[in-house]
């Protein structure tokens, strides 16, 4: 009855072509409009999983509690100084804008850590700083009285008269005189110079995290807009080049979060997108042109597959809202898997042509013959694309309502538009036989050695099972990103530091108490590097660190703030005090040997050539060691006034990220060890939950995504399977032909995954939308084997049949090569593994299902 129905259709499309083209054009463009209104993209890859699963719900509820900003802006600075200013300002700018980003804070910054950051550092080193404090009275008194080129070197010349008086070596001022010769010697050079009086003071280069401010930035986002944060990201960026943070502060502007990612993401898809699928369309026209030589038929079937993506592309609109990572592939899906039904349709009408010249006759015959395998091709593709709709995969569960959908609609559109373009267009009558006659030599080489081929594969396969214990899943969506774009490059950059607390794990516990007992226990865990709740805000041995500062700040007071204050030199005092201290260094270095005296003489010939110089550029090296110190002895004033810090006391806006309105605390848990690595996340998690199962953050999300995903695919393997099963005993009737067709798929399967191992091609949640275009594919080749096989065809590899897979598999692997070729690496990582399981699919249904369906039960012609 179905096969009747499908020739009555196509043989009325045949007779009224004209009434269906027109009907099939007016239908695409109301539908291409449909989508040029309603196309949208979500390009987070945290929305593909279901939000009604309990460890998603958990996320919710923490993320309700604990607000997260979605833009992180990164301020990197060659010194300290220049890069607190930069931020600053930068943070400044934005806060101008109230209507764009209604919060706007440092979390490393503020006037409580300006305050009392002296009394997160270790008692020891308090002691030390305080110390070196008492002992530079001297030194402070002279610069802040004189905070002018001329008072540094003032308090350089104070260093070398303590060299003559064997207070302290040469040596011992080599640190500072190489730093002073460096930034002199970059401005007379007309580079870039920094000069940083806190690495000075410390005595060590400045590390990643010193160099670096962070901006949490909450933007205002226009949901309307394909890009939501894309407006407030270029609003940044153009904040940014206002205030000349580059030239002024030689600072580097990164932002990186979730709207930036979600908006590079989108970017990175849209990159070269067009030209590799201008190379693929060529390509695919090119191999249609081999397969159906002639430009008549290939138009229709070009035309066909258009219509269908355009009804196909408005009907998925219409059901998902909005397409994501994943179901943004449902193009070239339709495309590859699409475009076989028209290519089986034009070939077997090529052969009826051949048999059968009058067109309408072939036609008929056409629809006759691949009528019935077609609608079976198609439904049960269709059937192993919607087994994921039930599933909590909500990416694939999205591109299976799309592309189950598709797949009944590309098999329409090629039993009415194409036969209506064919009778339309009248292709002219082939002169010789479709097939692949070469094929010959293979199609006896199967016949008569069947039971080895048979054996030595399934051994084969069995053989390299235990490959599948080694089949990695990484459910780690950050590398599914590109890492040259600059959200992803400086989100890597971050978590190189451990303060960036990449990948870490949280709790919400019902008051601090609790929080502070949940953090002691996880911190016992070797997985767990740290686990920190807001009393870790309050700094352990406080009196004995306050006794210490304000010893140091009693005692240097008058020096930090003198009465006097020694008016700005001018040009000439200043060359005065360059020449003298010129001369002094060059004294005491003498002809002495060793890195001191080294150190001092480069900085004394540096200092003499800026006596000698324009005086723009005396002015410009006053601003780059004068601005800094200037604003080090302001840090300083307000470090040597700590207050005692309690729970209680700690600003509002900083104790809110760890303490809810209603009491809740947070308990934020690091992992030991590379938070990048998939093993090391793994066990991080596992062991965490085992004592905390209610525990969340971005480590459980991308752990119980992971999970989801795969129990996703597992559960709708067995759907998928169980009901194309079903399908194929309803229209086969015999359970021999049902494995028939389903043992090769499941060979072609297994070997998939097996090869995966080999290249080490991990899965993840992109390139695994490959095992459903595995069924896809796989059911339908399967089927035309098995159905011309029952029909009594012999010679199956040089008919008509292997003619047309190889061709819609070879337009397939093009259309897939797209995805391949793409810069965004979870779309190229898709279009690998597809094309890897195409392989596979259609060795399997042109070596190994012949080989196994043996001779036919009926003999007829080939």
């Amino acid at each position: 009855m179905l096969r009747s129905t499908i020739v009555r259709i196509a043989d009325i499309c045949t007779r009224h072509p004209w009434y269906v083209i027109a009907l099939a054009l007016a239908l695409s463009a109301f539908c291409a409009g449909y989508t040029e209104r309603h196309f949208a993209i979500r390009t987070n890859i945290n929305e593909l999983i279901s939000p009604e699963l309990p460890w998603a719900q958990r996320v919710k509820g923490f993320l309700r509690a604990f607000p997260q900003r979605d833009i992180l802006v990164v301020v990197d600075a060659p010194t300290p100084e220049l890069v607190e200013q930069a931020a600053d300002r930068l943070q400044l700018a934005l806060e101008a804008k109230p209507e764009m980003f209604p919060s706007v804070r440092q979390p490393q910054g503020g006037r409580f850590f300006e305050r009392n950051g002296l009394l997160y550092l270790p008692t020891q080193e308090v002691k030390n700083v305080a110390d070196w404090l008492t002992r530079a009275d001297d030194l402070i008194g002279t610069l802040a009285a004189d905070s002018s080129l001329r008072g540094t070197l003032d308090a350089l010349s104070l260093g070398l008269i303590g060299v003559q008086r064997k207070e302290i070596t040469l040596d011992d001022m080599a640190h500072t005189q190489t730093m002073a010769a460096e930034t002199i010697e970059a401005i007379l050079g007309g580079r870039f110079a920094t000069f940083s009086w806190q690495a000075l003071v410390s005595n060590k280069p400045a590390g990643p995290s010193d160099l670096r401010r962070l901006i949490e930035v909450q933007p205002w986002l226009d949901f309307g807009a394909l890009e939501p944060g894309r407006a407030a990201t270029d609003a940044i960026r153009r904040a940014a080049a206002n205030q000349h943070l580059a030239a002024g502060y030689g600072a580097r502007v990164s932002l990186t979060g979730l709207i930036p990612i979600a908006d590079d993401e989108f970017d990175t898809i849209k990159q070269n997108a067009g030209l590799n699928a201008t190379i693929s369309l060529l390509t695919v026209l090119a191999i249609l042109w081999v397969a159906l030589c002639s430009a008549r038929i290939i138009f229709a079937v070009v035309v066909s597959i258009t219509i269908g993506l355009a009804i196909s592309a408005a009907w998925g609109l219409f059901l998902v809202g909005a397409l994501n990572l994943i179901s943004a592939g449902f193009f070239v899906l339709f495309v590859g898997l699409g475009i076989d039904f028209g290519i089986q349709f034009s070939v077997r009408y090529r052969a009826e042509r051949h048999d059968c010249e009058d067109l309408s006759i072939a036609l008929h015959n056409t629809a006759v013959k691949a009528g019935g395998p077609l609608a079976l091709a198609a439904a049960a593709t269709a059937i192993g694309f919607s087994s994921f709709l039930p599933t909590d995969y909500r990416g694939l569960s999205e591109l299976g309502q799309i592309a189950g959908s598709g797949m009944i609609i590309a098999f329409l559109t090629s039993i009415t538009v194409l036969p209506a373009l064919l009778a339309i267009l009248n292709p002219r009558a082939e002169p010789h036989s479709i097939g692949f006659a070469a094929l010959a030599p293979v199609d006896r080489f199967l016949e008569h050695h069947r039971t080895p081929v048979v054996a030595l594969t399934v051994l084969a396969v069995v053989l390299a099972s235990p490959l599948l214990l080694f089949l990695p899943f990484d459910f780690n969506p950050l590398h599914l990103r590109s890492p040259k774009v600059e959200s992803v490059a400086a989100f890597l950059e971050l978590r190189k530091d451990p303060q960036a607390e990449v990948n870490s794990i949280e709790i919400v516990a019902p008051n601090l108490a609790a929080a502070d007992l949940v953090a002691r226990r996880l911190s016992e865990l070797p997985q767990v590097s740290q686990a920190i709740t807001l009393s870790n805000l309050v700094p352990g041995d406080q009196e004995e660190k306050l006794n210490r500062i304000r010893e140091a700040a009693t005692t240097i007071a008058p020096s930090l703030n003198p009465q006097d204050i020694e008016p700005p030199p001018t040009d000439d005092e200043t060359i005065a005090s360059l020449t003298s201290t010129a001369d002094l260094l060059s004294n005491v270095a003498g002809t002495e040997p060793g890195p001191g005296a080294d150190a001092a003489r480069r900085l004394s010939s540096a200092l003499l050539h800026l006596a000698r110089a324009d005086p723009a550029l005396r002015k410009q090296a006053e601003t780059t060691i004068v601005e800094p110190l200037r604003s080090s002895l302001e840090r300083l004033r307000q470090e040597l006034k700590p207050q005692p810090i309690t729970a209680e006391t700690v600003p509002r806006d900083l104790a809110r990220e760890w303490i809810t309105p209603d009491g809740q605390a947070r308990v934020r848990v690091l992992p030991k060890g590379d938070p990048d690595d998939t093993a090391v996340l793994r066990d991080f998690v596992r062991a965490v939950l085992t004592i905390e199962p209610n525990a969340t953050g971005e480590a459980v999300a991308l752990y119980e995504s992971g999970n989801t995903v795969v129990r996703a695919f597992v559960e709708a393997g067995i759907f998928a399977l169980s009901a194309i099963a079903v399908l194929l005993w309803i229209a086969l009737r015999r359970i021999g032909d049902v494995l028939l067709t389903l043992v090769p798929l499941l060979v072609a399967g297994v070997v998939t995954l097996e090869l995966c191992v080999v290249f080490g091609l991990p899965l993840n949640f992109a390139n695994i939308i490959a095992l459903p275009l595995l069924l896809g594919v796989g059911v339908a080749f399967k089927i035309y084997y098995v159905m011309a096989w029952r029909a009594g065809k012999t010679a199956l590899l040089q008919s008509v049949l292997t003619r047309a897979v190889i061709f819609s598999a070879m337009t397939t692997a093009t259309a897939f090569g797209s995805l391949w070729m793409s810069s965004h690496p979870g779309t190229s990582s898709m279009g690998k593994l597809m094309a890897l399981a195409l392989v596979c699919t259609m060795a399997a249904a042109v070596l190994f299902q012949p080989a196994l369906m043996g001779p036919p039960r009926e003999k007829s012609g080939t």
